[in-house]
C-alpha cells in the first residue's frame, strides 16, 4: 500500500464474496451506513457528447455508456478528483482514517450540502465487494490503487470499473493523469484539464520563485521497519520532482517496480542528498531516534541541517500522502517554506514542521 506503515498491499479477493455481491445487488442493503449517501449529489452535468467513453487501464479497457450518478471510489485518493469535478461519491475507501466520509479538510467544502459518502474499508483482502454492490454504483473508480485482476473482474460484475493505468507501478499514477482519467469517466475531460493546469501553475510559480530547487537533490523517506524510501513513481516523490528537485540517481534501481522499499545502512548514500524529507510519526521522539543512528547522523544532510520533517498523522502529513489535485495546494503552502530553509544548508534558517 502507498503509505508503508499504515496498510499492507491488497491481495487476491475471495471468490465467495461474489455470491454475497450478487445477493446485495438483488436485495439491496440493510446496512445503516449505506443509507447516509444513498442519494449522493451528482453535481454539474457532463459535457455534451462525452458518452460513451472508453478508458484504457491495466486490465484492458472499460466503456462508460452514460453519465455516472452513483460513484464509488476504490482508489484510495480518487475521491478528491471526483469532488473537484463537482460530484460527490456515494462510497469512498478509507485509508488515512479520521475524516468523515474519507474527505480531508482541503476538500470538505466540495461536499456542499450533500451527505458524506459511505466509508468502505480494506482489511487486506481487497475491496468490500458486497458493501460496494449494496451501494448500487454505476461507476467504480480504482485509478490510484493496487487492484488485482481477480478483484477487477469481481467488481466488474455489477458496474464499470476504471482500474489503475498500465504504464505505472501500482499506486504510481501521477496526480495529473489520475485527475484527467477521472474527468473522462465523469464526462468532464475539459474541466479536469483546467483543474490540472491550475495546480501545475502553482508548482511553476514555486519553481520560478526558488530556482535553487532545480540544482538540488532530494529524497522522501519514513522510518518504517527501519528506513523506507519512496521511489520516483510514488506521489510523494513526484512533489519533489514537480518542484524541480532531482531524485537520487540509483533510487529506482534499489526500489525496483514498487512505490518504495526499505534500504540497508549500506545504501544510506541514498539519504545523503541536498534535502531529506522525512514523514515521521511525531515531532520529538522520532527525530531523536532518527539522529541516534550514527551512520545516518554522520551524513552531511544531517550535519548541515538539510532535513524537513512532516508530521505523519496531521492534516499536513495526510495531504502529502494523498497528493491530489485538491490536497497539493494545501501541501505547497507548508512544504515550500520548509524546503527553502533546508536547501540553503544553514541550520539558522530551519523551519519547524507545521502543526497541521
Amino acid at each position: 500500500m502507498p503509505r508503508a506503515n499504515r496498510a499492507s498491499r491488497l491481495t487476491g479477493l475471495l471468490t465467495s464474496v461474489l455470491l454475497l455481491a450478487a445477493a446485495a445487488v438483488a436485495c439491496g442493503s440493510s446496512d445503516s451506513d449505506s443509507g447516509s449517501a444513498s442519494s449522493g449529489a451528482t453535481g454539474s452535468s457532463a459535457s455534451a457528447g462525452a458518452f460513451p467513453v472508453t478508458i484504457d487501464h491495466k486490465f484492458g479497457s472499460t466503456t462508460i455508456k452514460a453519465e455516472p450518478k452513483r460513484i464509488v471510489t476504490v482508489g484510495l485518493t480518487d475521491q478528491d478528483a471526483v469532488l473537484a469535478l463537482g460530484k460527490v461519491p456515494v462510497g469512498t475507501t478509507e485509508w488515512l482514517g479520521g475524516y468523515k466520509g474519507a474527505i480531508g479538510p482541503w476538500a470538505q467544502d466540495k461536499l456542499g450540502g450533500a451527505a458524506a459518502p459511505t466509508v468502505l474499508k480494506d482489511t487486506g483482502t481487497g475491496p468490500q465487494v458486497e458493501k460496494i454492490a449494496a451501494l448500487k454504483p454505476d461507476l467504480i473508480l480504482a485509478v490510484y490503487s493496487g487492484l488485482t485482476k481477480a478483484q477487477y473482474e469481481s467488481l466488474s460484475k455489477f458496474a464499470p470499473v476504471v482500474a489503475q493505468p498500465k504504464a505505472y507501478n501500482d499506486y504510481g499514477v501521477p496526480w495529473q493523469q489520475q485527475t484527467e482519467e477521472i474527468g473522462k469517466a465523469l464526462g468532464k475531460a475539459a474541466e479536469a484539464k483546467t483543474l490540472v493546469s491550475g495546480v501545475e501553475a502553482k508548482f511553476a510559480a514555486a519553481k520560478k520563485e526558488h530556482p535553487e530547487f532545480a540544482g538540488a537533490t532530494a529524497v522522501m523517506a519514513t522510518p518504517y521497519e527501519g528506513t523506507f524510501v519512496y521511489g520516483s513513481q510514488d506521489v510523494r516523490s513526484r512533489i519533489l520532482s514537480d518542484l524541480g528537485f532531482s531524485l537520487p540517481k540509483d533510487l529506482d534501481k534499489v526500489i525496483g517496480d514498487q512505490f518504495g522499499a526499505n534500504i540497508s545502512k549500506e545504501r544510506f548514500d541514498l539519504l545523503d542528498q541536498d534535502v531529506d524529507v522525512w514523514i515521521l510519526p511525531d515531532a520529538g521522539p522520532a527525530v531523536t531516534k532518527l539522529h541516534s543512528d550514527k551512520v545516518y547522523a554522520d551524513l552531511n544532510v544531517v550535519k548541515q541541517g538539510r532535513e524537513v520533517f512532516i508530521p505523519e498523522t496531521s492534516d499536513y502529513g495526510n495531504a502529502v500522502s494523498l497528493s491530489t489535485v485538491l490536497s497539493l495546494p494545501y501541501v505547497l503552502d507548508r512544504l515550500v517554506p520548509q524546503l527553502t530553509a533546508a536547501v540553503d544548508g544553514k541550520t539558522s534558517t530551519k523551519v519547524e514542521q507545521p502543526a497541521s
